[in-house]
């Protein structure tokens, strides 16, 4: 019976948090610690969790970088065997934690994706896709859960990379470390995304140029990375 590590990530979340925690603590797998990392929020976020706090097993609350420094100092404390890592605003399906720990106990993984609702029902795990596109899986935040010695052995998120450090992640994993993973049937739903998050905030060209710098810092063919950046740069303007 695995023991997880759920991890959620929060500023300024007063009015999103209570759900997210409310999704956590109503799981019917119950082999769970809880840990909230809380980037040193001005709002009421902080009145908001204590209403849970005998649910919640560590609060950290202190200011940080990215949201991905929040994420580590979460991982880092962790004692769990499965990570999972869910953002304020979003939410598990009551089920989640009971549906992906079957897939863990019954399969050799080392990581796995969930379905998401997120607009509409995303469960495709494309990873052959990662060579020329990061849309290849549903979602990281509530759709991603990792085995905690894999990140003993890759490293955590790499925090120069300010809102990608999810594809960075997912390179090394599947791309130069071969790991095994998969995701879980359509109507499996694990986690619905709150389309207001922290990635919704930065321009195309943001998210552009920290994608490139993933390719090219993992030693992926520089003319390949040139050639993937012109073709997403002139689709995403012809659109327009």
């Amino acid at each position: 019976m695995n023991k997880f590590s759920i991890i959620t990530t929060v500023f300024n979340g007063e009015e999103t948090i209570g759900k997210t925690i409310e999704s956590v603590i109503s799981q019917t797998y119950n082999n769970y610690e809880y840990i909230i990392v809380d980037a040193k929020s001005e709002d009421n976020t902080l009145k908001e969790i204590d209403k849970y706090k005998k649910y919640i097993t560590k609060v950290i609350s202190e200011p940080d970088k990215s949201i991905y420094e929040g994420m580590n100092k979460g991982i880092k404390i962790s004692t769990g065997e499965i990570i999972g890592i869910i953002n304020s605003g979003d939410i598990y399906s009551s089920d989640a934690l009971k549906i992906i720990n079957n897939y863990f106990k019954n399969n050799n993984l080392d990581f796995m994706f969930g379905t998401v609702l997120k607009k509409k029902i995303l469960y495709k795990y494309e990873p052959n896709k990662i060579w020329w596109s990061f849309n290849f899986y549903p979602a990281h935040s509530g759709g991603f859960f990792v085995k905690k010695k894999i990140h003993n052995e890759l490293g955590l998120y790499d925090t120069r990379y300010k809102c990608s450090a999810d594809y960075d992640f997912f390179y090394k994993l599947i791309v130069k470390n071969k790991k095994k993973g998969t995701i879980t049937k359509r109507e499996e739903l694990i986690s619905t995304f709150d389309l207001g998050g922290y990635s919704s905030r930065l321009s195309l060209f943001e998210h552009m140029l920290e994608e490139t710098n993933i390719r090219i810092n993992n030693g992926q063919n520089k003319l390949v990375v040139l050639i993937i950046f012109i073709l997403k740069f002139f689709r995403h303007f012809s659109k327009i």
